[in-house]
């Protein structure tokens, strides 16, 4: 693996990392707020399964006045990439790196016996957590962690009962949250207190509040303290991801709303893009998805529309928590050099839970003995703890105005994310856009540049994988146009390569697609068929990327067993 990862650096890595890493925090940016040299705070905040149009500021309907407030003050990215899924885009968002570098090129699951699929992060890798705190910087996390296998006293599998890959051995100092990926917002299975795991402490217990609650709590407890050095925060919301779990009286703010049905709530939000200058005039509307019908055709139209209310709530009640982590930081004059970064981990998510679908780890009764409702059942409505469902196909289509498919899918419906960043003492453009082609393996490199802090070559008496993103201060500054190298996508056979303008995207086991990116951001014309040489220069270099590194044809576990592919094998 060594010999694959180091002529695949030499082949794909980033040369900017050399000219754009590791320069001196604040004076870099601006001359304003903070002592010179002084690293600032970073605060890292990530929901889950939010469309790119969801956030009020990106285009929606839906009330996200503190999310507003940083983009108003603050940068938005237009063509900010995640990983297509929940556990691939962690494992890249921490570590810099692809998810088959460090382990995860499905989810986390199962050890699949190869390298590029254990279901848990790798060590050969390093996470923010674990170079930032090296350096000095304390580091908190609240939320999901979704990237090991490794599940403690819940799992019935002994390989899988360890602790090992938990946040407090992944460089983190504390930490408040669940170790898998989805569940009840009212008693949420794997919750953890720093490394032992805890039941909800209240009975009114709602997992989003708790999140950003205890966040605040590190926050103050750091401060009081009397600790000088910077801290790392990261925050991973589970909202919105199903289940569709809200609170009455949020709720209740959306009644009305979504009558209208996603055919008019889609041109809304397109026509609010174009105005606050996200899209250009001329974007036109990707058609609705084929298997969705008419608003006027649905059948269960209270429902869905229902649906869309509890999911609109849940973002809400993320964004009003996020204020208090504002307010916190505010409280105890931090805020001017405090880094905020927000984003989401895929586009809108079109699962549709069916009767009896039980998942990972979903409780058959409430906390007070009822029976769960399991499923997209008309005759439940969602929102209350004693149901578990999804908004479905046609909400999903809306989160992800104006583009195709969704999470899982590497069309820009599942791989664009709505990112802003706000840094009153480091950043002095307020409200405008940033439109350079960006992704999670970015961050790393980014976080390290504001803080002077330089990327190990080897942690832990281990020779570590050198970055593959890009610090984006240069984009910051506006200093850059283009991308030093092309970036790619792998999930479940769902795959792409963007390079310059152009974007060559494959749904496992279809046809490739060619689409100009700076004429054609939401892939309705493909140019496959009027451009083959093209199609073939970025095939092969998707190709050399895939075998650099380690994706295996889909479904892998089948390749795997097939081929008798296993550690000693190789």
């Amino acid at each position: 693996m060594k010999q694959r990862i180091s002529a695949g650096y030499r082949t794909f890595g980033m040369a900017g990392w050399a000219r754009f890493s590791f320069l001196v925090p604040l004076g870099l940016l601006s001359c304003s707020a903070a002592p010179e040299n002084e690293p600032p705070n970073i605060i890292l905040i990530m929901a889950d399964d939010m469309g790119f149009s969801d956030p009020g500021c990106y285009g929606s309907e839906i009330q996200t006045p503190n999310l507003d407030r940083l983009a108003e003050n603050g940068l938005r990215f237009s063509r900010f990439y995640n990983g297509a899924r929940c556990c691939p885009t962690r494992a890249s968002l921490l570590t810099g790196l692809y998810a088959h570098q460090v382990g995860v090129g499905y989810m986390a699951d199962n050890d699949w016996g190869h390298e590029s699929y254990r279901g848990d992060l790798d060590d050969q890798c390093v996470t923010m957590a674990e170079a930032l705190g090296s350096s000095g910087y304390a580091t908190y996390m609240t939320g999901k962690w979704h990237v090991t296998r490794h599940l403690g006293h819940w799992s019935g599998d002994s390989a899988r009962m360890s602790k090992e890959n938990w946040p407090l051995r992944r460089g983190f100092d504390r930490f408040y949250g669940t170790i898998i990926g989805a569940g009840s917002y009212y008693d949420p299975v794997t919750l953890v207190r720093d490394n032992e795991p805890v039941e909800p402490e209240e009975d009114n217990f709602y997992y989003t509040d708790a999140i950003n609650d205890q966040m605040v709590v590190f926050i103050n407890e750091h401060i009081k303290s009397g600790n000088k050095n910077p801290f790392f925060a990261y925050v991973a919301h589970v909202a919105p991801h199903w289940p569709l779990h809200a609170l009455p009286e949020d709720i209740e703010r959306y009644e009305g709303v979504y009558d209208k049905g996603w055919d008019e709530i889609r041109r809304e939000r397109l026509e609010k893009m174009k105005r606050i200058g996200l899209l250009d005039e001329d974007t036109e509307l990707t058609p609705r998805d084929p298997g969705v019908p008419p608003w006027e055709e649905e059948k269960n139209k209270a429902w869905m529309v229902r649906a869309m209310e509890v999911y609109a709530a849940q973002i809400e009640r993320m964004d009003k928590g996020i204020g208090r982590i504002i307010e916190a930081l505010e409280k105890n004059h931090i805020l001017e050099n405090t880094l905020i970064v927000f984003l989401s981990d895929n586009g809108g998510c079109a699962e549709i839970l069916t009767d009896g679908w039980r998942g990972m780890f979903i409780a058959r009764e409430t906390r007070d003995g009822r029976q769960v409702h399991v499923g997209n059942d008309p005759s439940v409505l969602p929102g209350p703890e004693n149901t578990y469902q999804s908004y479905g196909v046609g909400w999903a289509n809306v989160s992800n105005t104006p583009f195709r498919l969704y999470k899982h899918f590497a069309h820009e419906g599942g791989i664009s994310t709505p990112m802003i960043m706000h840094w009153p003492g480091g950043i002095k453009a307020k409200g405008e856009w940033r439109r350079y082609p960006s992704h999670i393996i970015d961050l790393m490199p980014t976080f390290l540049d504001v803080a002077g802090v330089e990327y190990p070559e080897r942690f832990n008496g281990k020779e570590i994988l050198p970055p593959e993103g890009q610090s984006l201060i240069p984009v910051i500054k506006q200093d850059r146009v283009e991308r030093d190298g092309p970036l790619f996508w792998e999930h479940e056979g769902n795959r792409a390569v963007l390079s310059g303008k152009w974007k060559l995207v494959q749904r496992h086991n279809r046809d490739w697609a060619l689409f100009d990116m700076l004429i054609d951001r939401t892939e309705t014309t493909d140019l496959s068929d009027e451009m083959p040489e093209k199609v073939a220069e970025l095939k092969t270099m998707y190709e050399e990327w895939a075998e650099w590194a380690g994706v295996l044809p889909w479904p892998a576990y089948k390749y795997i067993q097939d081929n008798k592919l296993d550690e000693d094998a190789r």
